[in-house]
């Protein structure tokens, strides 16, 4: 069985409003909903994505596990109602064996199923439901109030759940369209569990969420193929959008954050001509620019500040290292990633994975070709300026490293259409590439950031000498790996 729903946070000034709102003319009474979460003391369920509760629902416990898919809306779920009584019943795996979700649990334990399981974490909450027909199918809206508890920690919920009763999965997102905008809400992909074993393990955070693998299947045509890549797209950015608006994020969530949504810009040219909502490449663009001063301001502060206050003291300048300052208001990543445009985009993603097209036997060998020829320009637009990089200016250079960063996330996309071999010795060569053009970025960012505090600091013109100095070191170094790249065979030629 799959569970196809979306979860949004609650602004704590909306509760009372969306209380009433979910609760109609007609309120039913809300029913309070119990569960422990079990887990090894290894964490085999977390690690492996699932969770297995047991949940009391009035007077009846029910044992529920739950898997994660490759799909943002859907997760495996199976049901065992265990019968009533005032004791939390022992979990039992062996209750979900046979099932696709079983089946995964016995392999995340080891095979066996024998590991001792432990509840980790605890829920109380008070849930309110409605169902609401759309023109797409049914949805049923949860509002769940109440608390996370793992020992003496506690953590609390004020979210709205919208689950799929029938009908498309368009209808969930159509469903979240409404509610969204009218109370401030936030799309947040984590689950109740995760958020849990978070809480019971001590952390804020979960781990930011890099581009998950993709293999293109014989057969696929275009459309299939590029839903497949915005499903890849939109694992990396909803998840990381999601722990940034939770308000606890580290930087590394805005810089995974920002590549997944320049991945899902290569895809969306990579795959042109394929049907999709106009929409998403223009609000992908916003965002990425939104979240740019706080990506910046982190790059220095790491990769500038300790060696430029090492320079300073060499040099014999006295006090800390200037400060850079970015143009313009600085919003925080918070406030971006919750902002009704941000989270519009959110929704048209998930809203482009959902479509379907059917299998055409002769999809791959059409499709191969049309990606051969676009990586065939893209691949002599960036050799041209490697050729002569050293003549290009800042701008030039910036241009060069999207175009390379652009031709690396298209040969990800379709490595599986080609010789394996072949695309990994180009790919071991473009990512060199890469990289010396990300650092000499940096520089060039650092330059204009630093260029903006000169007239009010005078440790500013030291720190822009010393960068100027490290950019012509590195556009030195990186020559080489250019001049690789340039010449480097173009494997789907010959395809």
């Amino acid at each position: 069985m799959h569970e196809i729903e979306l979860k949004f946070q609650v602004p704590a000034a909306q509760r009372a409003a969306l209380d009433r709102a979910v609760a109609g003319r007609t309120p039913q009474r809300r029913v309070r909903l119990q569960a422990a979460y079990c887990d090894t003391a290894q964490r085999a369920l977390a690690r492996a994505q699932m969770a297995l509760r047991v949940r009391r629902e009035g007077r009846m416990w029910v044992q529920t596990l739950k898997g994660s898919t490759a799909d943002g809306m859907a997760r495996l779920e199976h049901n065992v109602p265990l019968g009533a009584g005032a004791a939390v019943p022992q979990a039992e795996p062996a209750l979900h064996a046979g099932t696709p979700v079983g089946d995964r649990l016995q392999a995340a334990m080891g095979g066996s199923g024998d590991e001792a399981l432990g509840v980790l974490y605890r829920t109380d909450i008070l849930r309110r439901t409605r169902v609401q027909r759309t023109s797409l199918g049914s949805v049923e809206l949860a509002f769940d109030t109440g608390w996370i508890t793992a020992g003496e920690s506690k953590l609390a919920v004020l979210e709205l759940e919208i689950e799929l009763l029938g009908g498309s999965p368009q209808a969930v997102i159509l469903a979240a369209r409404r509610w969204l905008p009218r109370f401030g809400l936030w799309l947040d992909t984590r689950s109740k569990a995760e958020r849990g074993d978070l809480l019971a393990r001590g952390e804020a955070t979960a781990a930011p969420r890099e581009a998950s693998a993709l293999r293109l299947a014989k057969g696929m045509s275009a459309t299939q193929a590029l839903r497949l890549v915005l499903g890849s797209c939109a694992d990396q950015i909803v998840a990381n959008a999601s722990q940034i608006a939770s308000g606890e994020h580290a930087d590394e969530h805005v810089h995974q954050l920002r590549i997944g949504l320049r991945r899902l810009r290569c895809a969306l040219r990579f795959f042109a001509g394929t049907p999709v909502d106009p929409a998403l490449d223009p609000a992908a663009a916003l965002l990425f620019r939104r979240l740019g001063v706080a990506r910046d301001q982190a790059v220095i502060e790491a990769g500038f500040t300790a060696d430029l206050q090492v320079a300073l003291h060499a040099a014999g300048v006295s006090g800390d290292a200037p400060h850079a300052i970015a143009t313009g208001a600085q919003e925080t990543p918070v406030a971006v990633v919750r902002d009704p445009a941000s989270q519009t985009l959110l929704l048209d993603l998930l809203a482009a994975t959902q479509a379907a097209d059917p299998v055409d036997p002769e999809g791959d060998a059409r499709l191969r070709d049309a990606l051969a020829a676009r990586l065939n320009r893209w691949h002599r637009r960036a050799a041209a300026d490697a050729k002569r990089y050293r003549e290009l200016d800042d701008a030039g250079r910036h241009r060069l490293r999207k175009h390379v960063k652009r031709l690396r996330y298209a040969l990800e996309f379709s490595a599986a259409l080609f010789r394996p071999r072949a695309v990994q010795r180009y790919l071991t060569g473009l990512r060199a590439a890469q990289e010396r053009l990300g650092a000499i970025n940096d520089v060039v960012m650092a330059i204009a950031a630093f260029g903006r505090t000169r007239d009010t600091d005078p440790r500013a013109w030291f720190a822009l000498g010393w960068l100027a100095a490290r950019r012509d070191v590195l556009i030195a170094q990186a020559l080489p790996d250019l001049k690789a790249f340039a010449t480097a065979k173009r494997f789907w030629k010959g395809d």
